[in-house]
């Protein structure tokens, strides 16, 4: 996830000091829906993502909207908050990854299906395009850099003949890497070099599907 510099600005005082990506600074809980063709073909994934209440107060504010802090926005104010985190700077992958057999699944870029804000939390959804293949198709959200903390919740639904196995993450070794990176690293160093962790600590969803 990439944040606008104004958020950047508006989170920075209340960090600890420690590196950029020691931990995470923003949670989003994650859905995943996959689309399936009848004959087995992956189509593509919706996705949303619901931001943290800190996170979300801040895209709130950083717009300039609901002044009154109720909560709830005008249609006109939704209007400027939809498809903020649709802008993707080259590079970025959409923290959304999909493997078959080790190798990667290229997703489209994101088609936007809508902004919601209940109870001040801001939800985003999206589809993703793809094809080839699904049986045996891993799908995990993660921040390589591990700044944003992505969390599958609910259940993960398949639309075709496949099944979905939920694997989730093993935090315990997970941190155990980190430390054994971090402990590689120089202390002066580790600012600049944080290793890209972010995949450890991601659920995985893996599809099953009839021949």
């Amino acid at each position: 996830m990439r944040l606008s510099n104004a958020l950047l600005i508006a989170i920075c005082p209340c960090l600890p000091s420690l590196p950029v990506g020691a931990h995470p600074h923003v949670f989003v809980d994650t859905t995943l829906q996959v689309k399936i063709s009848a004959e087995g073909q992956l189509e593509g994934v919706e996705i949303s993502w619901t931001y943290d209440d800190f996170y979300s107060l801040l895209l709130i504010a950083d717009e300039g909207l609901d002044p009154d802090g109720d909560g709830r926005l005008s249609d006109t104010e939704m209007a400027r908050l939809d498809g903020f985190d649709m802008q993707w700077i080259d590079g970025f992958q959409g923290d959304t990854f999909a493997t078959l057999n080790g190798s990667a699944v290229i997703l489209g870029p994101p088609q936007p299906l809508g902004t919601s804000v209940e109870n001040g939390l801001v939800t985003t959804r999206h589809f993703r395009a793809a094809s080839g293949p699904a049986d045996g198709l891993v799908i995990k959200a993660f921040d390589p850099t591990f700044y944003t903390a992505y969390s599958l919740v609910g259940p993960v639904t398949v639309e075709g003949p496949c099944t979905i196995n939920f694997e989730p993450a093993d935090l315990d070794a997970a941190y155990t890497l980190v430390e054994e990176l971090l402990y590689a690293i120089p202390a002066a160093q580790a600012e600049a070099e944080y290793p890209e962790v972010g995949e450890a600590f991601a659920d995985s969803v893996t599809l099953a599907c009839a021949p």
